[in-house]
């Protein structure tokens, strides 16, 4: 883990310039991973949860947050002071009764975060074989079967996420 945080520190600043042009980078980054071996797949399912909960709750705050700051026109002090003390109730209503923003209406990627699964993919390619007394060789579509990333915006606290994805708990997968 130590590996991948290093590598994904020195990437980030590495090609900072590709995506921000025009903005410095301000500051060193740094960027932490864990290794967790949980006991059962039944406490691995309930910490995913929380994080995604989690996701919910912050993602909710900080929408609030803004609107209240770029819309309203507070200062940030003011919108914290604002939001202090309130349940998910009433920044829902604070969306909705000045923004007129349903935040059950914002995109999954916000409201769920990302989860990151493998699947299985065929990858077809043309390959051209050569045996040795030929002068040209045959042209064959080559199947191979990779496992690559795939981001997903969607509710995991529930069964449904899991009886889809049945494989992610699977002790060879």
């Amino acid at each position: 883990m130590t590996l991948v945080a290093s590598q994904f520190a020195s990437s980030y600043v590495f090609y900072w310039r590709d995506f921000f042009e025009d903005q410095p980078l301000l500051y060193p980054p740094g960027f932490d991973g864990r290794v967790v071996v949980y006991p059962s797949n039944q406490t691995l399912k309930d910490y995913l949860s929380w994080r995604q909960a989690d996701c919910h709750i912050n993602n909710l705050y900080n929408t609030v947050f803004w609107a209240l700051i770029q819309q309203s026109g507070l200062t940030p002090v003011q919108a914290q002071e604002r939001l202090q003390g309130t349940l998910a109730a009433d920044k829902n209503e604070i969306l909705f009764s000045q923004f007129n923003i349903n935040y059950n209406n914002e995109p999954l990627m916000y409201r769920k975060g990302t989860v990151l699964i493998w699947q299985k993919v065929d990858e077809v390619s043309t390959k051209e074989v050569k045996l040795p007394a030929e002068i040209e060789g045959t042209k064959m579509r080559v199947t191979r079967t990779r496992a690559k990333p795939l981001p997903l915006h969607c509710d995991i606290i529930g069964d449904a996420f899991w009886k889809e994805h049945p494989g992610i708990l699977e002790e060879d997968s």
